[in-house]
């Protein structure tokens, strides 16, 4: 059942506390990447269309609760007010001190972003004193921050006990077109997992064995399958405690007829600091060297299969994309997925990182804002800051 939208709120005139997501990068206070600003942007232009007076609200990054002049979001309020055309004020605090003279102060349309969230050590806690005052703070609240909703915080969780809650646009679109996913995807259905750890996915492979026609699998995790095969790694990133697990799954892809596909060759050297890397086969990996990256031969093969999908998943890098002797995996991936003519899915900051790098996020048909959220969700587990909001009245 579809989740209660933001259209069905009565907002005008009314303070309208929205969580979004605006866990951007930052170097010396410059967004080197707004795109989670950029996917808000519907969300906020119809609440001010509608008359709301805005009270946003995100974290950024991990202060832990305590206050780090590094995370502070004012960079972000005057970014979004580029982006908007409008002012955007912005607060030094998430409660009290000058929060409660800024909300006064707003009018129909006006936007105010709060300070960030994590500097409230009840914030990650979810401390219910922390959720009263945050909800004291408006009349409605909205969560269209997808990439927090798989966290039971004040702000995702706890705060929508307390106020009418609804799911705003960007939320709806990511549960739309994940739900489709798990659902009703079209065939061939082609999942591309990579990253460090088959342990951070252990759940979502077990799902979505049940789901797709097939997996590819890079990055340190592939490293975890090929052990459990019996070839010699080096000194590559692997969990060895879950060579049993990665049996069991291979085993499990036999049974339901699903193919995973893992590197046939790979680029070695002996550290990330290497100029460049050598490719070998995979059983040819030099024992005082590591795996970094896919070989020439798996990227043709993993472009092949991608080629025929008509619908596809992607999250994680295929090696160690961030240094230049080895991204040619995740870049080849990014390129295929690009090119295909299938609806595609992306999620993950990596991945999404690669593809706006890329300059190819624009070819993709969804790029979802939550990684972790995404992987939860497509695991099958119930995420707390979705749970809570009601479902649509029929």
């Amino acid at each position: 059942m579809p989740k209660r939208s933001v259209r069905a709120a009565d907002v005008a005139g009314r303070r309208v506390f929205v969580r979004v997501d605006f866990n951007v990068p930052l170097e010396d206070g410059r967004i080197t990447d707004d795109t989670r600003i950029r996917a808000a942007l519907p969300t906020i232009m119809y609440l001010r269309q509608q008359g709301a007076r805005l009270i946003l609200a995100s974290h950024l990054g991990r202060p832990k609760g305590k206050l780090d002049d590094a995370l502070r979001l004012a960079p972000v309020a005057e970014h979004l007010s580029g982006l908007l055309g409008a002012p955007v004020a912005s607060t030094s605090n998430v409660v009290g001190g000058d929060v409660d003279t800024a909300i006064a102060g707003l009018g129909d349309g006006d936007v105010l972003l709060l300070e960030n969230l994590r500097f409230e050590p009840g914030e990650e806690k979810n401390d219910p004193a922390l959720t009263e005052r945050l909800a004291g703070l408006a009349d409605v609240y909205v969560n269209d921050a997808f990439g927090a909703a798989h966290r039971a915080h004040a702000s995702t969780e706890g705060i929508a006990h307390h106020l009418p809650a609804f799911a705003g646009l960007l939320m709806l679109a990511e549960l739309e077109t994940l739900g489709r996913l798990l659902e009703s995807p079209r065939r061939p259905f082609l999942a591309i997992l990579g990253g460090a750890k088959v342990s951070d996915k252990l759940g979502v492979i077990g799902n979505l064995l049940d789901r797709v026609d097939g997996l590819i699998v890079g990055g340190g995790m592939a490293n975890t399958f090929l052990l459990a095969q019996g070839h010699q790694i080096g000194t590559s990133l692997a969990e060895s405690d879950l060579t049993e697990e990665a049996i069991r799954l291979l085993d499990k892809a036999v049974g339901r007829g699903v193919a995973i596909h893992l590197p046939v060759d790979v680029v070695v050297a002996p550290d990330l600091d290497a100029a460049m890397g050598d490719v070998v086969t995979i059983d040819a990996i030099p024992s005082d060297a590591a795996i970094f990256d896919l070989g020439p031969q798996t990227r043709r093969k993993y472009a092949t299969e991608i080629g025929r999908a008509a619908t596809i998943f992607w999250n994680g890098p295929m090696g160690v994309f961030e240094r230049a002797p080895f991204a040619a995996g995740t870049e080849a991936i990014a390129h295929a997925v690009a090119d295909s003519v299938a609806t595609s899915v992306v999620g993950g900051g990596d991945s999404v990182a690669a593809l706006e790098q890329l300059g190819l996020a624009d070819r993709i048909s969804h790029v979802s804002t939550g990684g972790g959220a995404s992987l939860e969700f497509l695991e099958g587990k119930a995420l707390p800051g979705v749970g809570v909001i009601p479902d649509e009245t029929p």
